[in-house]
């Protein structure tokens, strides 16, 4: 393990940038769809920066990129987190800008509060508080309605869509390499976080 040096009281430099991001990318974490409707379009950005805040008020954090327009459309009314499934890589790329996924299973995408069908669970968001968070924005939004089901989630670590490990990959033992990781899908392969992982993306009506 390398140590860094702290950064205080200076600008970090690109390769620190770079080290950090690959230091929290060691830091396995959910994938989340952050969906609204602004006018006649229909809006998610794929976001793994997310958290819970309070149960009292109820209230959940995303973060977004301070550059990226949803970062706008997040303060403009309301907004639902879609916690995705492990099926759902497909969608997490696309409103990631990756490649279409095909049809978007969007449920009540003529109200306000449009949401992704499918779905571990989700959050119906208003906007309640929004903070610097240096280069990012970090938008915390009282939770109106939610719902959750069963189902396993889709993580991401390390730059990579792993699965959990099930009772008959157990069964099967390690591979070939001695690992008994189960990766099912890479963006990067693993090392560094994607910089531009949070990504509009619009669909028409």
């Amino acid at each position: 393990m390398n140590a860094t040096p702290a950064t205080a009281g200076r600008a970090v430099t690109s390769r620190e940038a770079r080290e950090l991001r690959r230091a929290l990318g060691h830091f396995a974490t959910g994938v989340t769809v952050v969906t609204c409707r602004r006018g006649s379009l229909l809006h998610g950005a794929t976001v793994n920066s997310f958290t819970s805040v309070s149960l009292d008020p109820p209230l959940a954090l995303v973060a977004l990129g301070r550059r990226t327009r949803a970062a706008a459309l997040l303060d403009a009314g309301p907004y639902v987190v879609n916690l995705l499934g492990e099926d759902q890589r497909d969608l997490a790329v696309h409103f990631a800008g990756g490649p279409s996924a095909g049809a978007v299973p969007w449920v009540r995408p003529d109200g306000d509060r449009p949401r992704l069908g499918g779905t571990l669970g989700h959050l119906v968001c208003r906007p309640w508080r929004t903070y610097d968070g240096g280069d990012h924005t970090l938008h915390v939004g009282r939770v109106e309605e939610f719902a959750a089901g069963g189902g396993r989630p889709l993580l991401f670590y390390r730059g990579v869509f792993p699965r959990l490990m099930t009772e008959e990959d157990e069964r099967a033992g390690p591979g070939p390499d001695g690992s008994t990781a189960v990766w099912s899908f890479c963006l990067d392969g693993p090392g560094p976080v994607r910089e531009q992982f949070v990504t509009d993306h619009e669909t028409r009506k």
